[in-house]
């Protein structure tokens, strides 16, 4: 199972731990992890290193 650290690009930050699922509708993203606890932000998707367990967000709110 390949899961994820999601963070803010801009500060750095991390947005979620272990994400397993990223929707995309728009300019929302929303990130479930294994738990199925979901969080939305608004932004867009500036980076996933898949191997790594990474992906940075270009957040411009949070939702």
């Amino acid at each position: 199972m390949c899961l994820a650290t999601v963070y803010s690009k801009k500060e750095y930050s991390v947005i979620l731990e272990y994400v397993s699922k990223i929707e995309v509708d728009g300019d929302l993203i929303t990130l479930t992890d294994v738990m199925g606890d979901t969080k939305t932000v608004e932004g867009t998707i500036a980076m996933a290193d898949l191997t790594g367990g990474k992906v940075e967000i270009n957040c411009t709110d949070a939702a």
